[in-house]
């Protein structure tokens, strides 16, 4: 089976792993990555980003001319695809960038010029219900009309692209895996006492970016419930809320127990998850945002609380977006904004260290069995193989 696989997100190195792991699964495997030769991530990463090739055994990735250097939804790709495709011939082709991307307008249109019978696949994150104008309109139904199948990242995605009038098949799986190597629990004596931690403290953890729809505001005031109990807030990560929060938690009376930690390589956030007693995700469903063809942000995952699992530490989760339903029977979810639940839920974990560890295993079975990037790998292959 030949796999080609177009997306910007894979510009990251890293962010390949589950491709490479499927690659290896199987002798008859071959994997194709295709990615912009030029992309500007923007955020903290603005600058521009001119990938490498890649050869790995039957893992490859190619970048190639773009046009879009940082529109997900425009972005579409130079001639040089074409003569990619002529000589690859894959038998399945997945373009990341959405149901309404020209990318997988392209790559449809091209398979049936170029007569290579590949099944067309598109991945998605997108949760919310949209409406579309003409022309995107038409874009979207031409799309969807060729869709072979469909990976979807979380389960209201796959919802809405049932209410889109789409009938064929999906499967939910995210993106990206975590790599059990990297995440896995790991004692940190030194630095728990660089930090000044106690061993009786019990470290309540968000890994995350400081904005509204995170939730940090909920999380700041269900601990301020609990200033009776021996905890530290562990907030790392940086972004915009960091001022309110800090005067937040001072109205609280507990800029004491918090320790922030400015971002930090990605290699070495397992170092600080493996300090916490728990890793809470408060995100908050908002409408404030808004793109050409939609409203509206709530959480599309929480790949954290993926990594924390894998890292044995408990998950506290709340219920927007997928976050339940990655979490399920392996960690413990509240209603979104609630700080008293959330406090509830924190005191009793801090009282009934049982209770965290049954949740700490829990989660780590679930990480290993469902989550890695060769777990994911799997079910990819497996519905591949369906179509």
């Amino acid at each position: 089976m030949k796999v080609l696989v177009i997306s910007h997100t894979y510009i990251v190195p890293l962010n390949c792993e589950k491709l490479r792991a499927l690659a290896e699964l199987n002798e008859d495997i071959e994997v194709k990555v295709v990615v912009p030769k030029r992309w500007r991530p923007g955020g903290v990463q603005n600058r521009l980003v001119e990938p490498d090739p890649i050869q790995a055994g039957r893992f490859h990735r190619v970048p190639v001319s773009n046009f879009s250097q940082n529109n997900q939804g425009m972005l579409c790709f130079g001639t040089d695809l074409i003569g990619l495709l002529r000589q690859f011939r894959p038998d399945i082709i997945q373009v990341e960038q959405g149901a309404k991307a020209l990318a997988y307008t392209q790559a449809i249109t091209l398979n049936r010029l170029l007569g290579l019978k590949a099944k067309n696949v598109f991945f998605t994150w997108w949760n919310l219900p949209y409406t579309l104008k003409f022309p995107v309109s038409l874009l979207e139904g031409y799309n969807l009309k060729h869709t072979d199948g469909v990976v979807v990242g979380n389960q209201d995605g796959f919802d809405i692209l049932r209410q889109r009038g789409y009938g064929g098949p999906m499967t939910v799986m995210p993106q990206l895996g975590v790599d059990e190597q990297l995440f896995r629990p790991q004692s940190q004596p030194e630095l728990s006492a660089e930090l000044g931690l106690k061993p009786d403290e019990f470290v309540v953890g968000f890994v995350g970016r400081f904005v509204p729809e995170k939730g940090l505001l909920t999380l700041v005031k269900a601990l301020a419930t609990l200033k009776d109990r021996p905890w530290k807030l562990l907030l790392l990560g940086r972004g915009p809320q960091k001022a309110e929060i800090e005067a937040a938690a001072k109205n609280l009376g507990i800029c004491d127990r918090i320790l922030w930690i400015e971002s930090v390589p990605h290699d070495q956030v397992p170092n600080y998850i493996n300090l916490m007693s728990a890793l809470v995700l408060p995100s908050e469903t908002t409408y404030q945002f808004k793109t050409m063809t939609a409203a509206g942000w709530k959480e599309q995952f929480g790949h954290v609380l993926i990594e924390a699992m894998a890292a044995r530490v408990p998950v506290i989760g709340s219920d927007s977006g997928e976050i339940p339903h990655v979490i399920g029977e392996a960690g413990l979810v509240f209603p979104e904004g609630n700080a008293e639940a959330l406090g509830e839920i924190l005191g009793d974990l801090i009282d009934n260290p049982d209770r965290g560890e049954h949740f700490a295993q829990a989660g780590y079975q679930k990480a290993l069995s469902q989550y890695t990037n060769r777990a994911l790998a799997r079910q990819l292959l497996t519905f591949y193989q369906s179509l």
